[in-house]
């Protein structure tokens, strides 16, 4: 494991020398980011960013998307794909929140353990792992590695992880590999990296910043 967790700081230092510390947007309250992430399943940002502004401009607060008619959400978030599935999966996770806290603040996650946080997170239906990291990483500053489909291509074939290994393990197990301070760079450059070099399809193996910490066997010589 320390091997690893020695290449994985390699790499994550080698691209950001290439790529430099990357910046997200401006964070969002975690009841944003949770429902901005649900809109982001199978889409991508600008679609997801559509559907999300969509539905704030119809509804100011979460509260009235909590409550309103079940298809006027859906017509909202339209722009971001899978409506009819997103729209009352939303609204029931928005009802959970509610009965169970009494409100739609989600701060008091950032008090907790990090495993209670995720575990609290992921009880609800439509909040698997990625989310739930995502709402905890970049919403409250907390110790969770995102793990969307480009960083589970690339951390396979780079060898960061078993290649048999599911995306569900994945988040654990790339918690331990890297520094917890490193999360948020190592999670944004290595998606960079999967958009931009090491595609699905045909990775640009010759001009891979991390060619030379990469396990890939089909790589171009």
């Amino acid at each position: 494991m320390k091997q690893l967790q020695q290449r994985a700081l390699a790499i994550h230092k080698k691209l950001i020398a290439v790529f430099g510390e990357p910046v997200w947007r401006t964070p969002l309250p975690a009841i944003d980011e949770l429902v901005s992430t649900i809109l982001s399943q199978n889409t991508n940002d600008v679609n997801r960013d559509r559907g999300f502004n969509s539905l704030r401009a119809k509804f100011p607060t979460w509260e009235q998307v909590r409550d309103a008619n079940p298809q006027e959400v859906i017509e909202a978030i339209r722009p971001a794909g899978l409506a009819n599935q997103k729209g009352p999966r939303i609204q029931q996770v928005l009802r959970s929140i509610t009965d169970e806290r009494g409100s739609l603040n989600l701060g008091f996650l950032a008090n907790l353990p990090l495993e209670e946080a995720r575990a609290w997170l992921t009880k609800f239906n439509g909040v698997g792992p990625k989310t739930a990291a995502i709402v905890l990483c970049f919403s409250l500053n907390m110790p969770a590695f995102p793990v969307d489909t480009h960083i589970y291509r690339v951390s396979g074939r780079i060898g960061l992880r078993p290649e048999k290994m599911t995306v569900e393990q994945a988040h654990p197990h790339l918690e331990s590999v890297f520094p917890p301070e490193t999360y948020y760079a190592a999670h944004l450059n290595l998606i960079r990296l999967g958009r931009e070099v090491c595609g699905a399809r045909k990775p640009d193996c010759p001009q891979c910043p991390i060619r030379e910490l990469c396990d890939y066997n089909e790589k171009t010589k």
